[in-house]
């Protein structure tokens, strides 16, 4: 019974999060809904998290958050009967990254002991008081500042600090997490509608998430203004003061070192075979043959979240501009959450 009332709570919760963002914000004023002070909140502590971010965020939820849905992903699980604790430490990067997991451990029916980012502290124990609300009460969850007494771990850092996390839960069950990114790969005949789709995976974000395009491939012959026209619709976010901080930064080193870059004033691509690339730069890389993009995809498998490509190129890939429209049973680093889960 517990878990049909937190999926419904959760189906309520969407409505309520969509009922929300069709609310003219012109409406907003000095009396502010707590939703709406909350975002504002947000964003002051944390200036990457834009209001208009969180609430993209929040829109891929309410998508996610159908009775339809919900079931499709549960069936294939079973629900624990015995109640475990699953401490959770949740990454920061972007807005509400480490809802899934809380989520997946409360339908598989543990209690989360959630670690909250500091710099993403507001709207995941806001969405959790609604859901518990909404679910009669059926949402068990606690929020700590030191795992204790826990039987699994979840966690997600950086490289370096996934290293002393396997280290310091080497004696427990664990899903440990490192950075990631994603790529795209061109085959040359794309249309600009389908180019400024790949921009909203590259800059949705700013490029913070590990499902953002920071390294993409093209044929030997592609225009690199192509890109740049496509990109136009984004010029604005050169405005935000932290992402101009980085690009002006990583100009000036590139100039500096008298790197070869192409440059339009809010972004930067730079011929690189790093998989990785700064904040407000885009590695790329030309290939005459599939197979050399192939085995670069291979050889670096555990640091790729997913890849954009057009689905006749035959990779394993998300079309351009759904990178950032994961489905529920898209788990990060490609580790089932819920199967996990089930071993608890």
């Amino acid at each position: 019974m517990n878990i049909e009332n937190q999926v419904l709570g959760l189906i309520k919760l969407s409505e309520y999060i969509k009922e929300f963002l069709a609310k003219d914000q012109s409406d907003y004023n000095d009396n502010d809904t707590e939703f709406e002070l909350l975002l504002k909140r947000s964003e002051i502590e944390n200036p990457w998290f834009t209001i208009d971010n969180q609430k993209f965020a929040l829109k891929q939820w309410t998508e996610l958050l159908t009775g339809e849905n919900l079931n499709n992903w549960l069936k294939s699980y079973s629900v624990s009967r015995t109640s475990k604790r699953v401490g959770l430490i949740l990454a920061g990067n972007i807005p509400l990254v480490g809802l899934h997991d809380v989520i997946s451990v409360v339908l598989s029916g543990h209690i989360p002991l959630i670690k909250l980012s500091s710099k993403d502290k507001r709207m995941v124990p806001f969405l959790l008081k609604k859901w518990n609300e909404f679910s009669g009460g059926a949402v068990q969850f606690e929020f700590v500042e030191r795992l204790e007494n826990f039987d699994a771990v979840i966690a997600t850092g950086s490289n370096n600090t996934a290293r002393y996390l396997e280290y310091y839960f080497k004696n427990h069950l664990s899903i440990i997490r490192k950075n990631r990114t994603s790529v795209a790969v061109l085959k040359g005949n794309e249309t600009p509608e389908e180019l400024q789709l790949l921009a909203e995976d590259i800059f949705r974000y700013f490029g913070l998430g590990c499902r953002n395009v920071t390294r993409v491939f093209i044929p030997e012959d592609f225009v690199i203004d192509r890109m740049f026209e496509s990109f136009v619709g984004f010029q604005d976010i050169i405005n935000h003061n932290k992402y101009a901080n980085n690009y002006d930064y990583n100009r000036a080193v590139y100039l500096l070192n008298q790197d070869k870059f192409w440059d339009n004033n809010f972004v930067m691509m730079k011929e690189d075979e790093k998989l990785f690339s700064p904040l407000s730069v885009i590695n790329f890389s030309r290939y005459s043959s599939l197979d050399e993009v192939e085995s670069f995809i291979a050889e670096n498998e555990e640091n790729i979240q997913c890849i954009v490509a057009k689905e006749e190129l035959g990779l394993d890939s998300v079309s351009f501009g759904e990178a950032q429209h994961p489905s529920l049973d898209t788990y990060a680093d490609n580790v089932d959450t819920m199967k996990f889960l089930e071993l608890v």
